[in-house]
């Protein structure tokens, strides 16, 4: 008894130093948040949350266990106050303190009492339990639909950064090309104006 005690404080204190993020674009590796995050806070552990409603290409989860519960606060506040993005994904990142419920290898609680039954459609309760399941299919359903949603803005965003990315890139091109020929310099000379040789 005192030993699952001890396992219990254990996984507690896990859980105080653990970030709960979301909103991962889908080619996020452990290795990138790793990266992303060492910058803040020496990451201890990392573990995805399997997406087992819908499709793949929906946004992760994960849950990401730092070296100490202070430094927990102080990378929430940072990706709270501003856009911290991952992988290049128009997608910003959230981050809020993680929960027991959230890990699936939680131990039990030393002094919970917990019973479960199969309910026959003789049961009082099985309506409850069938209205229950009906309504948990129907918020799998909605999520669905809005992470569509999401998704297709997502992706105007991105093309959007794509083309404001090529325009500058074709004005750069076309500054060094006029700076390489020394066009800019003529036409410096030409209405007298000062240019820089770099």
């Amino acid at each position: 008894m005192e030993s699952s005690a001890e396992e219990y404080a254990a996984f507690e204190q896990k859980v105080g130093r653990t970030v709960y993020f979301d909103n991962l674009g889908p080619q996020v590796t452990e290795s990138v948040i790793r990266t992303a995050l060492d910058q803040f806070a020496t990451v201890k552990s990392v573990k995805f949350i399997p997406n087992n409603i819908g499709p793949t290409y929906l946004p992760q989860c994960a849950l990401v266990e730092f070296d100490s519960a202070k430094k927990v606060k102080e990378v929430i506040a940072m990706i709270g106050q501003y856009p911290f993005m991952m992988s290049g994904m128009p997608r910003p990142v959230r981050a809020r303190h993680a929960v027991m419920e959230m890990f699936d290898d939680r131990p039990t609680k030393p002094d919970r009492k917990l019973k479960g039954r199969w309910l026959e459609p003789s049961d009082p309760d099985f309506e409850v339990a069938k209205e229950l399941k009906n309504l948990t299919r129907k918020h799998a359903a909605e999520i669905e639909f809005l992470h569509n949603l999401l998704q297709k803005e997502e992706e105007k965003l991105f093309k959007q950064q794509e083309d404001t990315l090529k325009v500058h890139y074709k004005k750069f091109k076309m500054i060094e090309g006029i700076m390489a020929d020394r066009t800019a310099h003529r036409l410096a000379r030409m209405y007298n104006l000062p240019v820089a040789e770099d």
